[in-house]
């Protein structure tokens, strides 16, 4: 962890920070992954020894000869619908999109429960909203669902607790481009800087904060070893990206943030 710039703004990644809505999520993904062919993506999916991880390679290999994910990785939750497009497809912006495109077609068939992710979730929003923080929360997915899923929780008013909300249909680029970042900022009136905190499960999502200049939290909600975390942020010249700070929980979360700003009044 590197010593933090006291927040004045915090963006969250939605699903799998906020909330859990994995089940759909990767029946969807799954279902794009059955349609490869017709939409062009077969034969752009990355070579595998161009993947950073041997379990990258491994997935991209799966793929291909499978169109669907292995059954491990579904049954363990742990990466995102972002993460496994970019292991997919790599650095071809147009790939990603029209698979970001057919999903959210396949992701209305299963659209369904959600909940928090963890417990204390909602109190965690109170407490930052009442230290006069601003609350924002982005997402790669499309308006339409993240309306209806902050209409479902409604847990404590929390629409009510964010100054700001952005989908992947708001911005020409989604994650991991800072599009997303710099278009909350912009709607809030704040510059991009380290007093701004984007909070997200992904490695995309700390791509994102760094290609915006803002300070990256790395929410570890899957609960990934530190041997693992060291191999998906390697900090080398071709994936020099990492995290500022990992968190396991929001408990742990909040303690930071009060810490920071603590030490930052004392200093």
């Amino acid at each position: 962890m590197t010593e933090l710039t006291p927040p004045y703004v915090i963006l969250f990644d939605w699903h799998s920070t906020l909330v859990d809505t994995a089940d759909a999520m990767y029946h969807a993904v799954d279902d794009m992954l059955q349609k490869l062919e017709p939409l062009g993506l077969a034969e752009r999916l990355v070579r595998p020894q161009d993947s950073k991880t041997e379990e990258d390679a491994r997935l991209v290999e799966y793929v291909r000869d499978n169109h669907r994910l292995h059954a491990k990785i579904i049954a363990d939750k742990k990466i995102s619908r972002t993460d496994i497009f970019e292991i997919l497809f790599g650095p071809d912006d147009e790939a990603k999109h029209i698979a970001h495109e057919e999903f959210n077609e396949c992701y209305r068939r299963h659209f369904g429960e959600i909940h928090p992710f963890e417990e204390g979730i909602d109190e965690m929003l109170i407490q930052l909203h009442a230290m006069q923080l601003k609350l924002g929360v982005m997402t790669n997915r499309n308006r339409e669902f993240l309306e209806q899923e902050i209409r479902y929780i409604h847990l404590s008013g929390w629409p009510r607790l964010f100054d700001v909300m952005v989908c992947g249909d708001d911005v020409e680029r989604r994650k991991p481009a800072p599009d997303l970042i710099f278009r909350a900022l912009d709607e809030i009136g704040v510059e991009a800087d380290r007093h701004t905190w984007y909070v997200g499960d992904s490695t995309t999502d700390t791509i994102t904060a760094k290609a915006a200049g803002v300070t990256s939290i790395f929410y570890n909600g899957a609960s990934w070893e530190d041997d693992w975390l060291r191999k998906i942020f390697p900090g080398n010249e071709r994936f020099p990206h990492k995290p500022d700070a990992i968190v396991d929980n929001f408990r742990q979360f909040y303690r930071l943030v009060e810490h920071t700003i603590r030490n930052a009044r004392y200093h």
